[in-house]
């Protein structure tokens, strides 16, 4: 039985740790929020968990991880164990999300609790792909698509793509955060490209951001995430109407991130580069206005489209292999 109770209780989760998803949802209508409210403290919780693992407590996180997942299963079974999970199985049963995509991302998330080394971009996009697309997949089925046949596969194809733009966004974000949890997702093929070590990234010194190499590496990534973005955004297209706003206003602010990396001077290592709150309401107004919002569904391809560096197209089949 649903009870506003456990609706605020996931609105409460959000308000306190996504303030410019708490805002874009303001662009859906009640139904479709309460249910990504509770999409995205389940995703939450799991993340929390594992983020508050240090080297020696990983197996205990990993234990409570997959108490957390045997908690899932119960959810779906008809026997939900606290708020988030009453409001978790109402979502899955009302808009079909697929329990598959739940468990890929606690999967996705437990190889935190693993020493975090990817050695390729395409490395590093899989795991993309399993703590973003997957949050990608789930909202695509709340927020509902538009179009005639295969429009569903299309608009997931594109959701996925943008979870990945997200991701990669956190991480050139979060480099010194992750740096003290003892993390570094940068591809090691990247850091030997501009010459870096991965010893200098986990060594967490401010003064790294001055250097030319950081800079240069840096100039490149965001110019990989971008390009993602690119490739991602038209797909909104493919939503219905009246969710479309709420996930232009997501991608657009999260975009907006690598701009205020750019403005900080690259320097993630000792500050973590945000949007401000005007920046914030200008990509909302913005959106309401309908700026910048996908408005042709028929024009959208089978799957985003990649332009990599003035190089060729890549469909979305090869998009974690750009280089």
């Amino acid at each position: 039985m649903l009870t506003r109770t456990d609706a605020l209780h996931c609105e409460r989760v959000v308000r306190s740790h996504a303030r410019t998803f708490t805002l874009a949802s303001y662009f859906l209508p009640p139904e479709k929020r309460r249910a990504a409210f509770a999409l995205y403290a389940f995703c939450r919780v799991a993340d929390d968990m594992v983020d508050a693992a240090g080297e020696s407590d990983a197996d205990e996180v990993a234990r409570q991880l997959a108490a957390y997942e045997r908690r899932l299963d119960a959810a779906l079974a008809g026997r939900p164990a606290d708020e988030i999970f009453r409001e978790l199985a109402w979502v899955v049963s009302r808009y079909r999300v697929p329990a598959a995509v739940l468990r890929e991302l606690l999967a996705g998330v437990a190889r935190d609790l693993r020493p975090t080394r990817y050695e390729s971009w395409p490395e590093l996009a899989v795991y993309c792909e399993g703590v973003a697309s997957t949050v990608g997949e789930m909202c695509t089925h709340v927020f509902g698509v538009t179009g005639g046949a295969g429009a569903r596969d299309r608009a997931l194809r594109y959701a996925r793509t943008l979870g990945i733009a997200m991701q990669l966004t956190n991480i050139l974000r979060d480099v010194g955060e992750d740096a003290g949890r003892g993390r570094c997702y940068l591809p090691e093929e990247d850091l030997a490209t501009f010459g870096l070590s991965r010893g200098e990234i986990l060594a967490g010194d401010g003064r790294l951001a001055q250097d030319p190499r950081w800079r240069a590496l840096m100039t490149f990534e965001i110019k990989r995430a971008r390009a993602l973005y690119d490739a991602a955004i038209p797909g909104i297209a493919l939503l219905a109407p009246d969710a479309q706003r709420c996930a232009s206003a997501c991608a657009r602010g999260y975009a907006g991130i690598l701009g205020a990396i750019e403005t900080n001077a690259y320097d993630t290592v000792s500050a973590r580069a945000r949007l401000g709150r005007w920046a914030r309401v200008g990509v909302l107004w913005d959106v309401w206005r309908g700026k910048g919002c996908p408005a042709d569904a028929s024009a959208i391809t089978e799957g985003p489209v990649i332009q990599w560096d003035g190089g060729p197209k890549l469909a979305a089949a090869e998009l974690v292999n750009c280089a």
